[in-house]
């Protein structure tokens, strides 16, 4: 077992071949780093001679190194030394067609445009000038010549549903409202474009005053759940602007009974709790897409938010970047633009789009929370208490801030106020939790269970399980400590079979399973499932120490060495690097013949601290 970290459709393939080059594989999701280990990354940085892209002298030096900062991220560099190259080579097409992506996708709009509209006539990236050259104009408002942009004929059905919202918004601009509704509502493709097609009706209605209209579509958004369900961002939004026609018009009981509907779908989403706030204390909150301007934004979101997806980040970043460039202080624009910088290891810049969300923003709780999560992983963990604390007592009946400040105590070790934390937040939620409440509970025994307090761990864990019966992460957990302890045997292996089950390829999980094998003697068994989580977990200490003992038992003796050396390699802290070295020297103590006495006798880490979920960015 070991500690987990505590957290946590673009245009056609044209657009997509388009990023390709020159850039090398988008940045996939990565587990944080322990502190002591980025502390390490921070130091052996410091010591590094910095690179200096101003002595960069030679055209395969400056396109080489580009290629290496935007593979990082690192846009600024990025572009430097794409401009460089492009003083060696003027007429190079795909370092211009490198340089305009890299501009895009450090925020640099108005950049990028300019390089798309030299780019106008080259086929190959055709589809991506076209939209951003249609955007600039939309941008500008001039809105006819944006329409002239807009022409597409080609079969991809992506392209055309981007290309028709966008021209109908830009119709919209232009003051022909009718003409704008027809087209969308005219839209024909395949069933995904449902919910897109709705909800930019029912938007372009209310942007041009045809409340009768507005209404119809966004009821009809709302009642395609189905549709939802393939761009939860899009629905949301056509849920909110449901509530707030309905508010607007006076219909106060519409307007809850609306946001009931969201809550259903998507419980414990914040904007929709301070959305719900607002319309009670007898507010009509304006709508968040009220130009057409704003209306062409929410296309490019409204896609972005439907291709979030791991391994799509660098895509939906440039959709984000261009909807944020129409819609600067869009809150949830900045919010997933704020995650997709973490996921790429760019806390500074996470941070930088946090703050930028409106302080008046339903959203502002949302930005707030994820603030104080990143800058505890950039190791600014009192800051982060601090921040995360004040959070807690401006509004003490808000679960997610019990769960952030939680998270960050959990990292500090700080066993005991993270017990404390989530005593409170079991108060308030009172007699009659909610199933979603089954966090909380799980967080409030893995604390118990830190501090060595089992008897008030279980009945937290057992709670947790009442409320979410087929939760993984509680079943593994609380399997593995009943193994741990000799307890429940069979119930609690079962338990951990069923998390495999429901997890087959959580690495994490199976190594639970294999470790209990283990811990029962079963050592045939816990080599299959070692081996199996050491596939999913490549080069995870904790599991190559395991699989080490589980060697070493069945007499694999040399390939237990091995094993146990790999584990000796990065800074896991749930690894007792004095205690491999030991058995590196000396190997297992024999075991006793009394095969009852063997879960007893091996030495077994403490349970894992599974990951608490982060606030969710959308709820």
């Amino acid at each position: 077992m070991r500690r987990k970290p505590a957290f946590r459709l673009l245009c056609g393939a044209a657009f997509i071949a388009a990023l390709s080059v020159s850039a090398g594989p988008s940045t996939v999701f990565a587990q944080t780093k322990p502190a002591a280990a980025k502390a390490e990354d921070t130091a052996k940085a410091d010591n590094t001679v910095k690179f200096d892209p101003a002595k960069v002298n030679t055209f395969s030096g400056a396109f080489l190194a580009a290629r290496t900062a935007d593979v990082d991220q690192d846009y600024a560099t990025a572009i430097t030394l794409y401009k460089k190259a492009l003083d060696f080579d003027t007429a190079n097409s795909e370092i211009r067609q490198r340089l305009m992506i890299a501009q895009l996708l450090s925020g640099d709009f108005d950049a990028g445009a300019k390089i798309a509209d030299s780019l106008k006539d080259d086929s190959s990236v055709e589809r991506v000038t076209t939209i951003v050259r249609a955007l600039s104009d939309i941008k500008n408002k001039e809105f006819s010549n944006a329409e002239k942009v807009l022409k597409y004929s080609g079969p991809n059905d992506l392209d055309r549903m981007v290309n028709t919202l966008l021209t109908a918004w830009a119709r919209a601009g232009s003051g022909k409202g009718k003409e704008a509704l027809a087209l969308v509502n005219g839209m024909k493709g395949p069933g995904w474009f449902s919910i897109f097609q709705k909800y930019h009706a029912g938007a372009i209605a209310l942007v041009t005053g045809n409340t009768e209209a507005a209404r119809k579509s966004l009821n009809d958004a709302v009642a395609d759940r189905e549709g939802g369900a393939t761009a939860t961002d899009t629905y949301m939004r056509a849920v909110m602007a449901l509530a707030r026609l309905e508010a607007k018009a006076g219909n106060k009981q519409k307007a809850l009974d609306t946001i009931a509907v969201g809550d259903g779908f998507a419980p414990n989403y914040a904007p929709l709790k301070a959305l719900r706030q607002s319309i009670d204390k007898g507010d009509k909150p304006a709508q968040q897409v009220e130009t057409a301007v704003e209306g062409a934004a929410a296309v490019m979101f409204s896609i972005a938010g439907a291709l979030n997806r791991e391994g799509a980040e660098e895509i939906v970043t440039l959709y984000l970047q261009t909807s944020r460039a129409l819609d600067p202080k869009s809150a949830d624009t900045l919010i997933l633009l704020g995650g997709l910088a973490e996921a790429q290891k760019q806390s500074d810049r996470a941070i930088q789009f946090y703050r930028e969300v409106p302080a008046d923003s339903p959203m502002h709780r949302i930005s707030e929370l994820q603030l104080g999560l990143t800058l505890a992983q950039t190791d600014k963990v009192g800051e982060a208490r601090t921040h995360l604390k004040a959070l807690l007592e401006s509004d003490p009946t808000d679960l997610r801030s019990y769960l952030a400040y939680g998270s960050v105590l959990s990292d500090a070790k700080d066993f005991a106020a993270m017990a404390a934390n989530y005593d409170k937040a079991v108060e308030v939620i009172g007699s009659v939790p909610k199933k979603t409440d089954w966090t909380i509970f799980f967080q409030r025994g893995i604390a118990y269970e830190r501090l060595k307090d089992w008897d008030k761990a279980e009945p937290n864990f057992k709670r947790a399980l009442e409320l979410s019966p087929e939760q993984p992460q509680v079943l593994n957990y609380l399997g593995y400590s009943w193994v741990d302890k000799n307890i429940n045997l069979d119930q609690g292996i079962d338990m951990i079979r069923r998390a495999v089950e429901l997890r087959p390829n959580d690495g994490y999980i199976v190594d639970s399973l294999g470790w209990a094998h283990f811990r029962l003697g079963a050592f045939d068994e816990a080599v299959t499932e070692l081996e199996r989580a050491i596939e999913l977990r490549a080069g995870d200490p904790t599991i190559n120490d395991h699989l080490g003992d589980a060697y070493w038992r069945v007499g694999r003796k040399i390939e237990a060495v091995y094993q146990w050396n790999r584990a000796l390699i990065g800074d896991s802290d749930d690894v007792d690097k004095a205690k491999v070295k030991e058995k590196i020297a000396n190997g297992l103590p024999a075991l006793e013949k009394d095969a009852e006495n063997t879960a007893k006798k091996e030495q077994a880490p403490p349970p894992p601290v599974a990951p608490a979920p982060t606030p969710d960015k959308k709820s």
